[in-house]
């Protein structure tokens, strides 16, 4: 049963929750409501038990094209302000997620909408998907992240050729980056993100969520803490019941089948 509201619907199925952005009118450009209501599902989503992967894709031509600039326009200098510093809460829910999140990009992800994209844990696109930082066209700069994630995930040169630039360009470029995982037909998309996306809510949360932590902390940067998180986590794990649960079992069936291998070998002698 999906949850509806102004600009976007939660589905739920399973441990797997599919956020989809439905202004599709609008290339799901992204106005103040919408901001409200994706940093909403998003924190609801990662305080939820029942969930262990998130899904976010928009309706019809667009993944989300950036932000309604019609709605920009028309703002004071402080409603631009508080517009941009809810933004920072926004994205810290998507990026910031316990739950793994999986963005199946089904059109253009531009602006505010490829910097959702950066937040993302995995990227799957569609070949009709676009990605650009255009904010340089309207003598602005990204306000949501992106000078700082997409050299991150980019690099700064191949970052500062779409900030200077304002270049759109196709999803298949980013798949050298390592920023989209795989391009998928459009008319596959959603299922290969569920796929991915039940695989993972099926391991031990702590496991999804403490992997989660600590490529955050590879991607700081901070090699030392790093380290000691991964052996305090690996440890911790290793001691819980489901940690030891899966390790037994992985024994005794690696020894069943070492023992059927030598009594095959045996009658073959014998």
């Amino acid at each position: 049963m999906a949850e509806r509201f102004e600009t976007l619907e939660i589905a739920r199925e399973g441990r797997v929750a599919i956020v989809t952005f439905r202004r599709g009118d609008q290339l799901n450009a992204m106005n103040k409501a919408m901001q409200s209501e994706i940093t909403a599902a998003f924190e609801g989503l990662s305080a939820d038990a029942e969930i262990g992967a998130i899904i976010v894709t928009g309706e019809g031509r667009g993944f989300m094209a950036g932000a309604d600039i019609k709605e920009y326009a028309a703002q004071s200098g402080p409603e631009f302000d508080a517009f941009q510093q809810a933004g920072e809460r926004m994205y810290r829910a998507i990026e910031a997620n316990a739950k793994p999140v999986i963005a199946a990009v089904n059109g253009f992800a531009l602006g505010g909408g490829f910097e959702l994209v950066l937040c993302c844990d995995i990227v799957l696109a569609a070949p009709e998907a676009k990605f650009g930082l255009p904010e340089i066209k309207l003598g602005l700069v990204p306000g949501g992240g992106g000078t700082q994630r997409s050299v991150e995930k980019l690099g700064r040169n191949r970052a500062n050729l779409l900030l200077l630039t304002g270049a759109i360009q196709p999803a298949a470029e980013f798949v050298a980056s390592g920023l989209v995982a795989e391009i998928v037909p459009l008319d596959g998309l959603m299922a290969r993100a569920m796929d991915l996306a039940v695989m993972i809510a099926a391991e031990p949360p702590a496991a999804v969520e403490g992997l989660k932590r600590l490529t955050a902390l590879a991607l700081a940067g901070d090699r030392a803490a790093g380290l000691a998180a991964e052996r305090d986590l690996v440890c911790a794990l290793y001691r819980s019941e489901i940690g030891q649960a899966r390790v037994q079992d992985f024994a005794a069936k690696s020894t069943a089948r070492a023992a059927e291998k030598a009594a095959k070998a045996a009658s073959k002698t014998g």
